[in-house]
């Protein structure tokens, strides 16, 4: 029995989850006939209060859709220096939109109000690029699953509009921002011109992201999505399992929350383990001691059937999910208090 908790992208859709795809009704997605995709996004458009929502294949397009809705080449974007937009899109930002990435300093992904505020250049000063856009990410991923609080989110909005910049969430794990917080979606997106949602990861649907804006705005997407190659004819089969996810996978997410503060706990307590980062939701990054040789390390899981992954300097990963049941949490857990370093 192979238990992988490289990331929670791994999880495969449930019986009932296909039972939804395999009754989808659907059309073709490119002349908005699809019933099944229009249904999708308009139960998140309506879920947020936002006005209208687009489906896409991945979050990555669905970020990089942003980008260059509300930027233009030569602009500059405010992000974390952790990014999923700069460390993981491939360049994209630059190559999709011809736009650079400020980068600040954040603590474990989240930045401040005061951070973007410094982050800005001078409109005056044409030397710099342009600062248009400010880009979030909650939960943070390289962060280790860490949540914005709304207040810090609300001050960061009025940086925005005091400087008529535009603000969008990459909203990968929102849901188990939602859920660990107690927030509610609308409360997202009173604040941001965009956020995207993705529904492939803590929701366990097996493709698929939105993204969320105005009528105007996801008008233009539209046609973005088409030159980034986007658009899909019988997608309804795919919204199907968004929907399925989004009926029944959200508040179960406390259960993968609840297995990654065990596991935080285990490991807090093993004296190979150097260091781990305060866990908020399903995402676990730990730091094993110096004297420890991390591949072997990972060998040793491996060789008992459990995949971790790797982010390097000795930095591990470990995230929860929809698959990882409790007989292989206690599996795990117990795997991990018996190992000889």
């Amino acid at each position: 029995m192979e238990i992988n908790l490289i990331s929670d992208t791994v999880t495969k859709p449930s019986e009932g989850m296909l039972q939804a795809m395999f009754k989808a009704k659907v059309g073709d997605d490119v002349y908005k006939t699809d019933p099944t995709v229009n249904m999708l996004e308009e139960t998140l458009a309506d879920l947020f209060g936002m006005e209208s929502a687009l489906f896409f294949p991945s979050g990555t397009m669905a970020n990089q859709t942003a980008l260059k809705l509300h930027t233009n080449p030569g602009e500059q974007v405010i992000c974390d220096k952790f990014s999923h937009i700069y460390h993981y899109e491939g360049g994209g930002a630059s190559f999709n939109s011809g736009i650079s990435c400020n980068l600040v300093d954040g603590i474990r992904g989240l930045i401040t109000a005061d951070l973007v505020e410094n982050g800005i250049n001078d409109p005056e000063f044409y030397h710099s690029p342009l600062t248009s856009l400010v880009s979030l990410e909650n939960t943070t991923n390289k962060g280790g699953g860490a949540c914005y609080e709304l207040n810090e989110l609300q001050k960061i909005k009025q940086v925005c509009e005091d400087h008529n910049l535009k603000y969008h969430l990459d909203g990968a794990r929102i849901w188990n921002a939602i859920i660990a917080k107690k927030q509610h979606p609308k409360e997202f997106g009173k604040l941001f011109n965009t956020i995207s949602v993705c529904l492939s990861k803590g929701l366990g649907a097996p493709v698929g992201s939105v993204l969320l804006g105005s009528k105007e705005e996801m008008k233009r997407a539209l046609r973005i999505r088409k030159i980034f190659g986007g658009n899909m004819r019988q997608s309804g089969y795919l919204a199907a399992a968004g929907l399925y996810a989004l009926e029944n996978n959200v508040t179960r997410l406390q259960e993968d929350h609840k297995k990654a503060k065990e596991l935080e706990n285990t490991l807090n307590s093993l004296s190979f383990v150097e260091k781990v980062e305060p866990v908020e939701t399903n995402i676990i990054i730990f730091k094993v001691a110096s004297h420890v040789d991390e591949k072997a390390f990972l060998n040793q899981l491996k060789l008992k059937n459990i995949l971790i992954s790797s982010m390097g300097h000795g930095k591990l990963r470990i995230v929860t999910h929809l698959d990882y049941k409790t007989v292989m949490h206690e599996y795990v857990l117990d795997t991990f208090q018996n190992m000889k370093i």
